[in-house]
């Protein structure tokens, strides 16, 4: 598909996740603001390389790999929106690799929206490869929206131990150097 938002729409990449519909949600909060359309991608490919020992009833067509993403992207948006969606949302399902139909749809848009979960590993933001090559390679700004998560602080206001460390080591308190490593990549 080579429609495109045309510089007035929002384009969001849809999978079907927590941290897509985090950014559909941020992504029609942000459409409303700017009275902009908000265009809703779902890429799909189809998968063509089954082990040689699978049945064939296990190998779904195309067309049932058609079927199932437009599902993926139909209960996305019915997740996030109510059965009653809005007229200027628009949800596009194409064939291609994800990053490249992401980038092809958001050529000319006000920007693209990609989720990405919380946090994953010493306290870095998981940013996969589509995230990455969006990134990249885009032309217009880039919003990577966290799925919600756990906080960043624990509830009554109190910091926690890795908080108090990571505080102490930003104000040039002596740490070893394995710690100070890691407090670097938390914040």
């Amino acid at each position: 598909m080579t429609e495109s938002a045309d510089g007035k729409g929002i384009v969001v990449g849809v999978d079907g996740s927590a941290a897509s519909r985090a950014a559909l949600r941020w992504a029609a909060e942000q459409a409303h603001a700017f009275d902009a359309e908000l265009v809703a991608v779902h890429a799909w490919e189809p998968v063509t390389a089954f082990a040689p020992y699978a049945p064939v009833s296990a190998r779904p067509t195309p067309a049932e790999q058609r079927e199932r993403a437009a599902e993926v992207l139909a209960s996305t948006v019915r997740d996030v929106f109510g059965p009653h969606v809005d007229p200027g949302v628009r949800a596009v399902l194409a064939e291609g690799p994800p990053a490249h139909v992401l980038l092809q749809q958001a050529r000319g848009a006000l920007l693209l929206a990609l989720g990405r979960e919380p946090r994953v590993q010493w306290g870095l933001p998981a940013v996969g490869p589509v995230g990455r090559e969006c990134l990249r390679y885009s032309t217009v700004p880039v919003v990577m929206v966290p799925a919600a998560g756990r906080p960043e602080r624990p509830a009554h206001g109190r910091r926690s131990a890795r908080s108090h460390h990571a505080a102490g080591v930003s104000r040039g308190h002596r740490a070893n150097r394995n710690a100070q490593d890691r407090t670097i990549g938390t914040r």
